[in-house]
């Protein structure tokens, strides 16, 4: 155990300038006292790991100092052929740069995990678009995933309503969800980072000059949260529902995760039958009509009115089919 966090405190420090105590420790999941203790064994062990002291202090290795403990053992060759989205590669136009890449990591593998490439593809293969449609490819995808590579300004058009919005940007990253590409971009004259749906791009020129990137831009992060964000916003009308068990059950699957915790955090105590009352966000009466559907007789909407009649109408003429 020790040992290989000894060869992974080392690999991090050969690819990174200089790293905090904390840093390390976070990365290795140990205390800063752990990580000190290590630094000490590798530097008597004759590894030239140096510690600089102070507020802005850290470690590094010494004179370019690059260690060969890079054989990978066959697990980890495993994930890394797992690493990618065949599908996702080639609509960026990387398959044959990927491909390439494969056959240079599998020439250089030692001879026990030789078999990793082909294990991995018989176990796992990752599919991202969503069921039951064709995904297609932004034209532009190829254009600003270059961009993104190289940190290139962008001057783009895109449809927004009925109109076309020209913006110059500078493209930090490109998310795939549910078959969807998204751009998260900055605005250049706004100092605002935001998100584009790749589809609705008419146009994009990447410009010469490369912009100075924000190194401390979080990609995970900033996704998870704009998506959060988007999420909530669409929520703008409010519905009263009675739920039995089995419809508190199948709640987040009709009306999604977002929606579903927000109604269940307001639900009131279970009446004698088990059934709660609560009150739900939804992005609007007539979808909300739509997604309670789905839940059949485990729901009751009680407000508001309109939305109940209909809901009752919709339940009388479906029984009225099968009479």
């Amino acid at each position: 155990m020790r040992a290989a966090r000894l060869i992974k405190m080392v690999l991090l420090l050969q690819t990174r300038a200089s790293m905090t105590a904390a840093e390390l420790a976070r990365e290795l999941e140990v205390s800063e006292r752990t990580v000190s203790r290590d630094a000490l064994a590798l530097s008597e062990a004759g590894i030239p790991v140096y510690a600089d002291r102070g507020r802005a202090g850290g470690y590094r290795l010494v004179g370019g100092y690059r260690t060969r403990l890079t054989g990978l053992a066959r697990s980890e060759a495993e994930a890394l052929f797992l690493s990618g989205v065949p599908g996702a590669l080639r609509d960026m136009g990387l398959e044959d740069t990927a491909s390439a890449a494969r056959l240079k990591v599998s020439a250089a593998l030692l001879p026990s995990a030789q078999g990793a490439s082909r294990s991995a593809a018989q176990r796992f293969h990752l599919d991202a678009p969503a069921w039951f449609s064709e995904p297609q490819a932004p034209a532009l995808l190829p254009v600003l995933a270059d961009a993104v590579w190289d940190d290139r300004p962008v001057r783009a058009r895109y449809r927004r309503g009925g109109a076309e919005v020209e913006r110059a940007l500078e493209p930090y990253g490109l998310v795939l969800k549910a078959g969807l590409w998204y751009l998260c971009a900055r605005v250049a004259d706004a100092e605002a980072f935001r998100v584009y749906r790749i589809d609705r791009f008419t146009a994009a020129e990447p410009g010469e000059e490369r912009f100075r990137r924000d190194e401390g831009f979080d990609l995970p992060g900033f996704w998870a949260e704009r998506a959060e964000e988007f999420a909530r916003s669409v929520l703008r009308s409010e519905i009263v529902v009675r739920l039995s068990p089995e419809g508190v059950r199948q709640l987040p699957g009709a009306v999604g995760r977002t929606s579903a915790e927000a109604g269940l955090g307001s639900r009131g105590a279970p009446d004698g039958r088990g059934w709660v009352t609560l009150a739900l966000p939804v992005e609007s009466e007539e979808v909300a009509r739509m997604q309670l559907r789905g839940l059949g007789p485990e729901v009751e909407v009680l407000a508001p009115a309109a939305l109940r009649e209909r809901c009752a109408r919709d339940a009388e003429e479906a029984a009225g089919l099968y009479r």
